[in-house]
């Protein structure tokens, strides 16, 4: 008999983060018309692609999870990484908030260079337990260094409408 792969634990690893993502869209969906009416900086994709690249960066992650979960030696560490992996993702959940529904531009930027900082350090401590993992997470700091430049381009070029 061959080893069984462990199905059910890379199902949950991949609904988590897509889950979370998901209920995210639906809580701040509203919250894009007035983004919509907005001036943006210079390379701004088009909206569908934040859903596609999200969807991707959603899967990511939760495959990363998943090879730190199952494959990870040290099993302390790895309870202390995916407590981190569990805390970037729930700061994840409150950007969108932040920024599209109570349209705390400036307030979610500060928000999201934490966030970067804690993506960051998930990602090193996911190298240290499973380096494809730690790999995996690099798209996702990557888009949220470039969430940054869109936040704080879309603060920049609407000072005159920007809540604080």
């Amino acid at each position: 008999m061959g080893l069984k792969f462990p199905w059910k634990s890379l199902l949950v690893c991949l609904l988590i983060p897509l889950g979370v993502g998901g209920l995210s869209g639906l809580v701040n969906g509203p919250g894009m018309a007035a983004f919509d009416q907005l001036a943006k900086p210079p390379l701004t994709p088009p909206d569908w692609v934040f859903a596609v690249a999200w969807a991707i960066l959603y899967l990511l992650m939760g495959l990363a999870s998943w090879l730190v979960w199952n494959y990870g030696k040290d099993k302390g560490a790895v309870r202390g990484a995916l407590r981190l992996y569990g805390l970037q993702l729930g700061m994840n959940f409150f950007w969108p908030l932040f920024f599209f529904t109570l349209q705390w531009r400036l307030g979610a930027f500060v928000w999201l260079v934490v966030l970067w900082a804690l993506i960051l350090t998930t990602l090193l401590r996911f190298l240290q337990l499973n380096r494809a993992a730690g790999w995996l997470l690099v798209p996702y700091l990557v888009w949220t260094a470039f969430a940054g430049y869109l936040n704080l381009g879309v603060v920049l070029c609407n000072l005159q409408e920007t809540p604080f």
